[in-house]
């Protein structure tokens, strides 16, 4: 399917280094985010540092623009990343498709991978993690901690290891605020970057050595089934791994 199919694709008021990665003849769409990227402006002037440049309707979960023609559009945004997490983010452009894909995604029927670098190396190549959480929101910002009774699940994979840090493959079956995040501290496997539940020390080891400051964590790929109009579609999209995450060694 060409952009010319689609028009909206083509004329989104892209944010910085944010680009599309598909998109299919219902609405859906995967746009990839860098580190340091909001998934959405949380106050006024917050736009240029946004995934769309654009005005964001909180209640209704959706950015609205001018197009070149004068007209509006809207692209409702299905999920959020941490700004500091790259890869992955989903939009839609229709508001019916947007409620089902919600409730999808609230059914837990989307399968998300993350990769992550960790200072430390797992027991275990692979392993299941369950954790119990709570989750609090105070002026704006979420802490998260093992100490709730919200449960968490993640599947873990060893990708490789070198030196003090490791490569893993991260697939949760839940999704919860900063989840990821604090199953990896809770196991002595601090995600590299990490200015809230990291080793701060061996982050500033890290950047003094390699000349990176960034949170190492990637939504790499998003997959899924849903219905439409009465058919089954399938839809998935892939963000590459970033340069530093796979020149390391």
């Amino acid at each position: 399917m060409s952009n010319s199919d689609q028009p909206i694709w083509a004329q989104l008021p892209l944010g910085r280094d944010v680009s599309v990665i598909t998109f299919d003849a219902n609405g859906l769409a995967a746009l990839a985010k860098p580190s340091g990227v909001l998934s959405h402006p949380n106050t006024s002037g917050e736009e240029k540092r946004s995934l769309l440049q654009a005005r964001y309707n909180l209640d209704g979960e959706y950015f609205q623009w001018t197009d070149a023609q004068g007209g509006t559009q809207k692209v409702w945004l299905l999920n959020r990343l941490d700004s500091a997490t790259s890869g992955v983010i989903l939009i839609c452009a229709d508001e019916t498709l947007a409620s089902v894909m919600k409730a999808h995604f609230k059914r837990k029927q989307v399968r998300k991978v993350y990769h992550a670098l960790v200072f430390g190396k797992p027991h275990a190549s692979t392993q299941l993690w369950r954790d119990r959480l709570a989750v609090q929101k105070q002026g704006g910002h979420i802490r998260t901690n093992t100490s709730g009774h919200i449960p968490a699940e993640c599947k873990m994979a060893l990708v490789r290891s070198w030196g003090a840090i490791s490569h893993l493959k991260l697939e949760p079956t839940t999704g919860r605020s900063h989840q990821l995040r604090v199953q990896c501290a809770k196991r002595h496997l601090p995600i590299v970057g990490d200015a809230t539940y990291g080793d701060f020390a061996q982050n500033r080891d890290f950047e003094k050595k390699m000349g990176q400051k960034r949170l190492f964590l990637h939504s790499h790929e998003t997959t899924f089934d849903y219905e439409h109009a009465g058919r089954l579609h399938h839809f998935s999209a892939t963000a590459p791994l970033p340069p530093e995450f796979v020149g390391r060694r």
